[in-house]
């Protein structure tokens, strides 16, 4: 992740929208991708606050009108509503009229603007409906619906929102933004991690199992994670419930839940990929050094680099009592499942030439055919 620069010239994050020196609004510009200052315009308007740039923008409309946003469109642009290029996958936001869900959503945008980055950092072909693209990716953000006097959690009708991707569409359970009852579900599945963008990574891999794999890749999905037709997902599921993950999963797994059914033990190597990239990525911008650069630099040099990192990272967790970056051991039969990841993005970027999530559809349609 990358760290940028107010027009005081103090230092800005990436999800800050004031500079804490100076008090401007701050907004990522579509034009000079970068997070500036907002200058206000003496006609009205902003002005990007980039002396290189300086192009007029507005504010997305969840920016504008909810604050759970941070970025801009260029003004007066009305392409897709005034939204931005992240908020416009939304299908479904949570329902502003109860207590706390503002709140929740603005954390989940703050998350998906961080998947966002990992696609366009890494160049990886995404679009919606709209751009003509093929599964079109939407998100859902929706809590559970519980009736008058919570008379479903004895047993009668009440809708389960399950965090999932079906198709191009992520759901996520709006609770997952409670971090109290993310943490109790965390403790209670045995997890090592449970978090926003872990959920973000691990949904959009199955996105990218439908855009990279699905009558593509499927022979050597296979040859890698196992036959995703036998058992069917429905029956590792069950089984996966019913006795849990074997014992011995750390020899040839990221997680206990990768043993559940190839899909998601895909699904877990592909978020655990994102992890490594986006910290390799932060540790480069930060001034670590090193061979970070998840984009040009050789997968071994990756590995090696990410597990030195995970393991300074941890150590310094740990003298702070808190969990663990980097849980996961990265075992020869893990690594095996990465390096497959990783040939992945290459294909998807070397055929989405860069192309992402509302650059030119036909460019992109002829990308991903």
């Amino acid at each position: 992740m990358r760290t940028f620069q107010c027009a005081c010239n103090n230092i800005l994050y990436f999800d800050n929208s004031q500079c804490l020196a100076c008090g401007r609004e701050a907004g990522f510009c579509p034009a000079c991708d970068n997070l500036v200052a907002l200058l206000p315009l003496d006609q009205g308007g902003l002005q990007c606050g980039n002396a290189a740039c300086g192009v007029q923008l507005q504010k997305c409309v969840n920016y504008a009108t909810y604050n759970v946003c941070n970025r801009c469109v260029m003004a007066g642009d009305t392409t897709h509503a005034g939204f931005c290029d992240c908020c416009r996958f939304n299908d479904t936001i949570p329902d502003l009229s109860v207590v706390g869900n503002l709140e929740k959503w603005y954390r989940l945008e703050a998350a998906k603007r961080r998947l966002f980055y990992d696609l366009r950092k890494l160049g990886l072909p995404y679009g919606t409906a709209q751009d003509g693209i093929a599964p079109p990716l939407s998100f859902d953000f929706k809590a559970d619906v519980i009736p008058p006097n919570d008379i479903w959690r004895g047993g009668n009708q009440g809708e389960k929102v399950f965090t999932s991707h079906d198709h191009g569409r992520i759901t996520i359970n709006i609770r997952e933004a409670d971090s109290v009852a993310r943490e109790s579900l965390r403790v209670e599945m045995k997890e090592t991690h449970r978090s926003l963008i872990g959920h973000f990574r691990h949904e959009i891999g199955h996105y990218y199992w439908d855009v990279l794999v699905l009558g593509r890749d499927e022979a050597a999905s296979k040859a890698v994670f196992g036959d995703h037709d036998n058992p069917t997902y429905d029956q590792a599921l069950a089984i996966y419930y019913q006795n849990g993950a074997p014992l011995n999963w750390p020899e040839n797994f990221i997680s206990a839940y990768s043993t559940m059914h190839p899909w998601e033990d895909f699904a877990e190597t592909w978020a655990a990929y994102l992890d490594m990239c986006g910290s390799l990525d932060t540790a480069e911008n930060v001034g670590f050094g090193g061979e970070s650069d998840p984009v040009h630099a050789d997968f071994d040099a990756m590995i090696a680099r990410y597990q030195q990192i995970g393991i300074a990272n941890n150590e310094l967790n740990r003298n702070m009592g808190i969990l663990d970056a980097v849980p996961q051991v990265f075992v020869q039969p893990v690594i095996a499942k990465m390096r497959y990841i990783h040939g992945l993005v290459q294909r998807g970027r070397n055929e989405n030439a860069a192309i992402v999530g509302g650059a030119d559809p036909n460019q992109a349609v002829a990308a991903m055919a």
